[in-house]
């Protein structure tokens, strides 16, 4: 192993929206730090450089999905992977960061040391070879779910003589002209590629278990458009991002208390495109709106494909995979050519990195989250993972902030550590970590840390409550202890004691 020893007072793991998020914060809110981002492909975006599938979008608006410092200045607000990529891009060059990006490392390992208050991180590069390097800091960008392995539902493809393809792994240049293709799944990847795909082949057939609700909009924001040929960019965009943010909230609490009025809404808007005869069955889910994440489909194209005879929608079981195609369990025969199973993600916490203190492995599923940022009794290790019902980057922007705010105070403070103190007789009321049935949620929920029931120590999903308490609340809040690495050798509950 490589023993030269870099050190950083920040490392961002993932040089995807959160990573770049968190060094752009840095660069304007605490460019007194020194920072790196180490990222295990050879480019920057994350997922928006992983995913390559027919169509890859946003399935937020990117008014939201944006960056709370960046307009976004495209036309269509639900934009491509490209449009995406070219934004975060700009961000890099534009603030100097690409220089700190250290591209194809993979952190591996990172051992928290008291001794130094540092974490020393274990990467390793695509060619096999281990490095080291320590920080304070250690910020986790590396998104929610395993980049290496998908979800797999356990398929037997038995005879099946087609294309097997998962999007994760899309294939480059895969001819489907004129092919039958099934998609198996009914979520947001699904959702997109059905429309993609049908321009070129001869039928595309989106097969699910389960009907999963839907909500058409425009690809374009006329209201956004608008307003930036008549006000300044960023007013603009600060307007339009409130506006978004304030509409989905009012939706998502509606579906809450009211959830029969928003899927009659949902429903309308399907009857207005298709018509007051079409059999809403395959969009009609068996549980309410917001209980899983709605699909967003913009411009109709799901609809229109389906109009157009070119896409359809079955709702199915599979009973096995033969030559030609896909058994139904009701002996229904969907040809195929080429079968896509987008079936799912697999959650991954940590960007699967083995954590420990001074050796002691550390399992975040035995800690609390304090502020969605951080953990209980965990030193100087901050996290993003998104909102579930609103767009990721909101919790990336204010997690950011709030590092950034307490980096600042520690260096007027003369502090190094910053942990949550929780002690362990808590008696905190523990709550469920994500009220929503999604499959892919459900199955990682053993892997997610802990919620409690009252603020700060959970994973809100209220982005707006979060807005406001993270940026107003103090950072010296009696709960985060700060203190100087090896100061009398006191534990943090100790050294809060001595302070109060």
């Amino acid at each position: 192993m490589n023993q030269q020893v870099n050190d950083f007072d920040v490392l961002i793991v993932g040089a995807g929206i959160s990573g770049i998020g968190m060094a752009a914060h840095m660069r304007e809110k605490a460019p007194g730090h020194s920072f790196a981002i180490v990222e295990r492909r050879d480019n920057l975006g994350g997922t928006w450089d992983l995913f390559r599938y027919p169509g890859i979008r946003s399935d937020s608006d990117m008014h939201t999905l944006g960056f709370d410092f960046e307009p976004w200045k495209h036309e269509k607000s639900i934009a491509d992977g490209p449009a995406i990529l070219e934004y975060l891009d700009r961000i890099v060059d534009e603030r100097d960061i690409r220089r700190h990006i250290r591209f194809g490392q993979k952190v591996v390992a990172a051992d928290w040391h008291e001794s130094d208050a540092r974490w020393h991180v274990t990467l390793e590069t695509s060619e096999g070879e281990k490095k080291h390097v320590s920080a304070n800091w250690l910020y986790l960008g590396s998104g929610y779910y395993d980049y290496d392995e998908p979800y797999d539902p356990g398929f037997d493809f038995g005879e099946f003589d087609g294309q097997v393809i998962h999007p994760q792994f899309w294939p480059k240049d895969l001819d489907y002209a004129g092919k039958n293709v099934v998609v198996i799944g009914s979520g947001a990847t699904a959702v997109t590629i059905v429309p993609s795909m049908s321009d070129k082949a001869a039928k595309v057939t989106m097969l699910q278990r389960t009907p999963t609700w839907m909500f058409s909009r425009p690809a374009k924001d006329a209201f956004a458009n608008t307003l930036r040929k008549i006000l300044p960019e960023k007013l603009a965009y600060r307007i339009t991002r409130w506006k978004n943010i304030t509409l989905q909230d009012i939706s998502f609490k509606r579906a809450r208390t009211r959830p029969e009025k928003v899927a009659d809404f949902l429903h309308t808007k399907i009857r207005k495109i298709m018509g007051k005869d079409f059999d809403l069955t395959p969009f009609t889910p068996p549980y309410n709106p917001w209980d899983q994440r709605l699909c967003l489909v913009p411009d109709d194209d799901l609809f229109a494909a389906i109009k157009k005879g070119k896409a359809d929608v079955v709702t199915g079981h599979i009973k096995a995979f033969e030559k030609g195609g896909v058994r139904l369990s009701d002996d229904r025969f969907l040809p195929a050519d080429i079968v896509v199973t987008a079936t799912g993600l697999k959650l991954a916490v940590a960007g699967k990195i083995a954590l420990s203190k001074d050796g002691a492995p550390i399992n975040l599923a035995d800690h609390f989250y304090y502020k969605g940022c951080m953990f209980s009794n965990v030193p100087n290790l901050a996290v993003v993972f998104g909102y579930l019902n609103a767009s990721w980057t909101l919790r990336a922007d204010i997690n950011s902030d709030y590092i950034c705010r307490v980096l600042n105070h520690q260096k007027a403070t003369g502090t190094d550590v910053a942990v949550p103190v929780l002690p362990t007789d808590h008696k905190l009321e523990e709550d469920d970590i994500f009220d929503f049935s999604s499959g892919y949620i459900q199955r990682g929920k053993h892997i997610m840390s802990k919620n409690a029931v009252a603020y700060p120590w959970r994973l809100n999903q209220e982005y707006v409550i979060d807005r406001k308490r993270m940026k107003a609340d103090p950072v010296d809040d009696g709960i985060l202890g700060l203190y100087q690495h090896g100061a009398n050798a006191r534990e943090p509950e100790e050294q809060l004691e001595a302070a109060e």
